[in-house]
C-alpha cells in the first residue's frame, strides 16, 4: 500500500512532521474488537496485508487490554457513599468525565483504598489552587488513570464496562514481532494527551517522546472510527506533500531514529547503529 493511498480518519491529517522527518499514517478500521480475542489474529488480519517492512504500528492500549480480558463489568462496582462524595468535585474534560462517574471513583477505591484515594483527593485540591492540574491520578497511579469505559456516549458498548490497562505490553510488543514481523508500540492516546504503554525491544533506539511525536494528533480518533491500529511509514526525501496536509508535532525532542527497510527477523535501528 503506497502513502499516497493512505486515508486520514475525519479531521485528521495523513502525513505529519517529527523529529525533522515527515510520517504518513494510516488508521486501519477492524470490526468492534470484543473481550478474549487474538491480537495475533487481529494484526494478521487487518495490519499485515497492508504492512511494510520499516513501518511502525500504533496499537490502542483498549484494543490489547480487551484481548487480555482486563475489563471489569458494572455488577462488580457498586459505587458507595466516598465514591458519589469524591466524584462531584472532578474537573470533567472533553475526554469524558472521568473520576467524575461514581463507578470510576469506586474503582479507585477498589484498586488503591480510600484512605489513599481521599489523601490523593485532598493533594489534588490544594495544587488545584496553585495551577497544579493532575495530582489524583498521579497519586494512584496508572491503572486508575487507565481505566476506560464505564461511558456509552461515543461508543454504547462500553456504557456497562471498563477496560482496564493491558498487562505486559512490552512483552506483547515482542511476541507480536516475534510471531509477525510487526514493529508494534501500545499507547493510551485521546485528542488531548498521549501515553505511551509500551513498546517492543525492536525500538528500543526510540525515545518514549520520539514514538509518541509520530501521533501527537492522534490519527486513530476517539469516537467510533473503530480504528485501533494506526500505520506510520516514514516518507522518503522528494516526495511530494502538499504543505497544508502536514501537522507539525510539538516536541523538542532530537531528530528521529531512520526507520530502515529492514526485514521482519531484525530490529528497526537507530541512525548511525546499523551494523554492518
Amino acid at each position: 500500500m503506497d502513502v499516497k493511498e493512505f486515508q486520514p480518519n475525519e479531521g485528521k491529517e495523513v502525513f505529519i512532521q517529527a523529529g525533522g522527518k515527515t510520517y504518513a499514517r494510516h488508521p486501519i478500521k477492524t470490526h468492534f474488537v470484543t473481550v478474549g480475542e487474538s491480537y495475533l489474529d487481529l494484526i494478521e488480519t487487518y495490519v499485515k496485508p497492508l504492512y511494510q517492512p520499516g513501518d511502525i504500528v500504533s496499537s490502542s492500549e483498549k484494543v490489547c487490554a480487551l484481548c487480555q480480558g482486563r475489563v471489569v463489568h458494572e455488577e462488580e462496582v457498586k459505587p458507595g457513599f466516598w465514591a458519589k462524595f469524591l466524584s462531584r468535585f472532578v474537573h470533567q474534560t472533553e475526554a469524558g468525565p472521568g473520576m467524575g462517574l461514581p463507578i470510576k471513583m469506586q474503582f479507585a477505591i477498589n484498586v488503591s483504598g480510600l484512605g489513599k484515594v481521599l489523601w490523593a483527593a485532598i493533594c489534588a485540591g490544594f495544587d488545584k489552587l496553585r495551577g497544579v492540574h493532575g495530582t489524583f491520578y498521579r497519586m494512584l497511579g496508572e491503572e486508575v488513570r487507565g481505566l476506560d469505559g464505564f461511558y456509552g456516549r461515543d461508543i454504547p458498548m462500553y456504557e456497562h464496562m471498563g477496560v482496564r490497562i493491558p498487562e505486559h505490553p512490552e512483552q506483547v510488543c515482542d511476541e507480536v514481532y516475534e510471531k509477525t514481523g510487526v514493529v508494534l508500540m501500545v499507547v493510551d492516546a485521546n485528542d488531548l494527551d498521549q501515553e505511551m504503554m509500551g513498546h517492543g525491544k525492536a525500538l528500543e533506539g526510540w525515545s518514549d517522546e520520539q514514538l509518541l511525536d509520530l501521533i501527537r494528533d492522534n490519527p486513530a480518533g476517539q469516537d467510533t472510527e473503530f480504528t485501533p491500529f494506526v500505520l506510520i511509514r516514514e516518507v522518503k526525501e522528494g516526495a511530494e506533500i502538499p504543505e497544508e496536509e502536514i501537522s507539525a508535532a510539538e516536541s523538542a525532542e532530537p531528530e528521529s531514529p531512520a526507520v530502515e527497510s529492514v526485514a521482519a527477523a531484525e530490529p528497526v535501528e537507530p541512525a548511525g547503529e546499523t551494523e554492518v
